[in-house]
């Protein structure tokens, strides 16, 4: 009965403010809508709703009825209808002035930010307040896409258009709040407020101001009601009281505000999207599931719909659909924390690390705002077997304090970012997207792996094995366990048992490749993705792995290409394969095939700061230094708390030979980061080449005090020193960093410079006391071995390879270089040690080439033929391996074959610096 009641209730109320709106009206549709237009002002917004329906069934043509309802339902919480009936109005010819900015408004609450400015940007409006308006929430638009160029000018334009135009004065409040000026915002909001004291959006956002700079829950509980109080109906106030509460664990008073917030929003995306949010953190994640789905309906393509649906779908394991929602999450919109870290994860989960890899943020090696990423960042890496980066980021995060206040309510943060449309809002910390559950269990494990300790690693496995019963994951790390114990057929079956739970898992795919390669069977590895292509040609990952590996055999340009090719095939909207395309190109000197393909690929993918990064880079290697610049500063814009666009920017001033613009580029990438590497060398060089070497070396003084336990800052000042020849300075500096921070690189540099001082002996003494203290240093050795053969000292040459193969069996290089060594001391072993080089990379070039060599020198000049046109073919613009396959066509007898060879080379002139060896052939024949 007391439900009877309650339902039956309800119908009498609504059916008689129905007769009152359209009883008094007798029919005439001006008359409804003046009537509305009074509602309107009343902000009784529900009412002017029947008014202005009942009006257009009267006259659907009534452009002013459909202009206000287009109003009334923007007001009342439902963006789509209103953009519908004001997209009518303005086809019906209704005031531009009036309409557009509504409309404009109605799409940002949808979150359709690129369409607004693809549409608007260029609109103009007549009166100065409209385009103050439009401007205005162009701005936004601008800002919701990470386009800070477009958001200042808008901006700009808007208070050109209307210095006291309000909302305009609150974007810039928002602005100077994200800036972190948080006294300036608060000044601009004040002015606001003295004149309109109940402007509900300036209230609301000082609360944001007063949460996020203050760390002051009460004053901006009281703020928020206050713009809650001066308008009833914004709901933005009323949904901020609802996210401070969440963000404080307080559910059942979120509860309650949130139930009074549906009553005036309800069905809205804020709504759904804080209801969504509720259910989150209340694990309900079915319920989370509806919510967000519903949310999707009405803005399909809305960023934050799409992280929520997403991080929902990864918490019920459906990481198909996870990865699609949260791919277009952060496609749209790069900012959004918790979408990025979820679609990081699932792509984690399901094995494909490289993606994992490639979806963490340009700047996540400097950026220290989320220690929740930081984490994820370090599993992305422990997978990949990279334990001390692993170590570097679980370090990083640990040091971020999660219980911080102003990341408890960091959400305040990402409100003064977004815009008051609230769509944008980042998720409350968290959301469990951080993936708490394993991370622990990982940065144990990796530390045990980082100290060797197996028995403990293995352990907290099996620990993590029990929470993921079913996931891979945990028989990857128990292969990489055993690999740390060279348990070679252990760590074999553990990742066969990874592939067993998931055929498709690529990280363990690549794992067992990886040990193929590391038992010379780079063959067998190749062969590996070549099966896992056959059966997924759509896995983009395997493709880019073969291309990989057939790079690393010295594979053919074409045959790497073509696996590179069908990766983008494959994966046409992911910039990881792009990337590897142009990167290759870059390094095989193909710089015109490079920039066209970094143009396809920013053209297919724009805005993608790893894209411009590698357009700028190869339109500086084509020349185009002007263009480059502009391509580093569209990086800047979206990277603006990123040293790296600078330094490129830093290097393209200096080839322009604008060495104090180079400078200005370094600074501005140290301000951003003052410990900088890179950047700092820069500075130093700069300061060689300007002839003030005192500069140089106090900036290797500020690296050492910022890394007293770490060899660079010594290694810098040595090399400051060795540029202008100061050996002695350079052997007290890389002297002094050995004492501090022992190194090869410093051992190798000391030796170096020694001899260039001609202290030979001191030379000898740094080498046999570095031997002494470190005999496993096959660097060190490899060193020795090149220098020594750089002087002609064979025998000792063939003593130092000898010990590194000894230390590294399947060390190419040093097998390679002792093969040739072996030749020339007329070894009989030396075809099959250069035999034993190729082994370990079937296709390298220098390998096949000695080989070749030796081969035609032990009279095998048919075998030797053979290799020597298959190194050609693959490096066709290297003279030198053409030099030597005419060298073996006149031992073979084929002077003709051979003269035609010389002569190309012979055409070459300065451009082959062989020309005197080319001479000498010749005259041979």
């Amino acid at each position: 009965m007391k439900i009877a009641r309650s339902l039956f209730g309800f119908a009498p109320v609504t059916l008689a403010v129905t007769l009152v709106l359209t009883g008094c009206a007798d029919k005439d549709p001006q008359k409804m809508v003046d009537s509305a237009q009074q509602y309107l002002d009343k902000k009784d917004n529900a009412a002017a709703i029947i008014q202005l329906k009942n009006a257009l069934q009267e006259n659907p043509n009534l452009a002013q009825a459909r202009f206000l309802l287009g109003k009334a339902l923007s007001l009342n919480g439902d963006p789509v209808g209103g953009k519908a009936e004001l997209r009518k109005a303005r086809d019906l010819g209704f005031a531009s002035e009036q309409v557009t900015p509504l409309l404009v408004r109605s799409m940002l609450a949808l979150g359709e930010y690129k369409q607004v400015t693809t549409d608007f940007d260029k609109v103009e409006l007549a009166t100065p307040e409209a385009t103050a308006d439009l401007k205005t929430l162009l701005a936004i638009a601008w800002r919701q896409q990470g386009k800070q160029e477009g958001f200042e000018a808008s901006l700009q334009q808007a208070l050109a258009a209307k210095s006291d135009h309000a909302p305009a004065l609150i974007e810039q409040a928002r602005f100077k709040g994200a800036q972190r000026d948080f006294e300036g915002a608060i000044a601009v909001l004040d002015k606001v407020l003295a004149a309109a004291p109940k402007n509900e959006e300036a209230l609301k956002l000082k609360g944001d101001i007063f949460l996020y700079s203050k760390r002051d829950v009460k004053d901006a509980l009281a703020l928020f009601r206050d713009a809650s109080e001066a308008n009833p109906q914004f709901a933005d106030a009323r949904a901020a009281i609802v996210r401070v509460l969440l963000s404080q664990g307080q559910l059942d008073l979120a509860s309650t505000e949130l139930d009074a917030l549906a009553k005036i929003a309800k069905g809205t995306p804020q709504t759904l999207y804080l209801q969504t949010l509720l259910a989150f953190q209340k694990k309900d994640y079915p319920a989370a599931r509806d919510f967000s789905q519903q949310m999707l309906k009405i803005a399909p393509n809305s960023p934050t719909a799409l992280e929520m649906a997403g991080a929902t779908e990864l918490q019920l394991n459906s990481m198909v659909q996870a990865e699609a929602y949260l791919t277009r999450a952060v496609a749209a919109a790069p900012q959004l924390k918790i979408a990025r870290r979820a679609l990081v994860l699932t792509l984690l989960r399901t094995g494909q690390t490289d993606k994992a890899l490639a979806a963490l943020p340009p700047d996540i090696a400097t950026n220290n705002s989320d220690p929740a990423l930081l984490s994820v960042a370090g599993q992305v890496h422990m997978v990949k077997g990279e334990l001390e980066l692993a170590q570097s980021f679980f370090a990083r995060a640990s040091k971020l304090d999660p219980n911080d206040p102003a990341k408890q309510t960091s959400l305040a943060v990402s409100q003064l970012m977004s815009g008051k449309t609230e769509l944008a809002m980042e998720s409350l910390q968290d959301i469990a997207a951080s993936d708490k559950g394993v991370v622990a269990d990982m940065a144990l494990i990796n530390a045990h792996l980082r100290r060797r300790d197996v028995d403990k690693a293995l352990a907290a496995i099996d620990d993590l094995e029990k929470k993921r019963a079913n996931d891979p994951m945990p028989s990857l790390l128990r292969g990489r366990a055993l690999l740390v114990r060279d348990d070679r057929a252990g760590a074999r079956k553990a990742l066969e048992r990874a592939l067993e739970i998931s055929p498709t898992y690529m990280a363990a795919t690549t794992a067992l490749a990886t040990l193929d390669v590391a038992d010379g069977k780079a063959q067998e590895a190749q062969k590996r993705f070549e099966g896992v292509v056959q059966r997924e040609p759509k896995n983009a990952q395997a493709f880019m792995a073969l291309a990989e590996i057939k790079a690393k055999n010295g594979a053919p340009k074409a045959e790497v290409l073509d696996a590179i090719r069908k990766a983008i095939d494959a994966a046409p909207t992911e910039k990881l394969p792009r990337l590897m395309l142009v990167e290759y190109l870059l390094q095989q000197k193909d710089n015109a095939a490079a920039l066209s393909n970094a143009q396809t690929a920013v053209s297919a993918i724009p805005d993608t700061p790893e894209l411009l990064d590698v357009l700028g880079r190869a339109q500086a290697a084509n020349g185009e230094n002007n263009q480059a610049m502009s391509s580093f500063n569209k990086m800047a814009g979206l990277m603006p708390q990123s040293p790296l666009p600078h330094v490129r920017m830093a290097t393209v001033h200096a080839v322009m030979k604008d060495l104090a613009a180079a400078e200005q580029s370094l600074r501005k990438a140290l301000d951003i980061q003052p410990n900088l590497l890179v950047a700092q060398r820069g500075l130093a060089e700069l300061a060689i080449q300007a002839k003030k070497p005192a500069d140089a070396l106090a900036v290797s003084k500020t690296v050492q005090k910022q890394r007293p336990k770490e060899a660079v800052g010594f290694l810098l000042e040595g090399d400051v020193h060795a540029a202008t020849k100061n050996w002695s300075g350079a052997v007290a500096a890389y002297s002094a960093g050995l004492k501090a921070a022992p190194s090869t690189e410093l051992a190798i540099k000391l030796h170096t410079v020694q001899g260039l001082a001609g202290k030979a002996a001191d030379a000898d003494r740094t080498a046999a006391e570095w031997i002494k203290s470190h005999p496993d240093d096959a660097g060190f050795r490899l060193f020795l071995g090149d220098r020594a053969l750089g002087v002609n000292k064979l025998q000792d040459a063939q003593r130092h390879y000898e010990r590194v193969v000894e230390l590294q069996p399947k060390n190419g290089l040093a097998l390679n270089n002792l093969a040739w060594v072996a030749g020339k001391l007329g070894r009989v072993d030396a075809v099959s040690i250069a035999e034993r080089a190729v082994a370990t990379a079937p296709n390298q070039p220098a390998f096949l080439d000695t080989l070749a060599m030796l081969l035609s020198e032990k009279g095998e000049h048919a075998k030797a033929l053979d290799i020597q046109k298959k190194v050609v073919a693959a490096q066709p613009n290297s003279p030198a391996f053409k030099l030597n396959l005419a060298k073996i066509h006149v031992a073979a007898g084929d002077k003709a074959t051979a003269r035609v060879l010389l002569d190309e080379l012979e055409a070459m002139g300065a451009k082959f610096g062989g020309q005197n060896e080319v001479a000498a052939v010749k005259k041979s024949l």
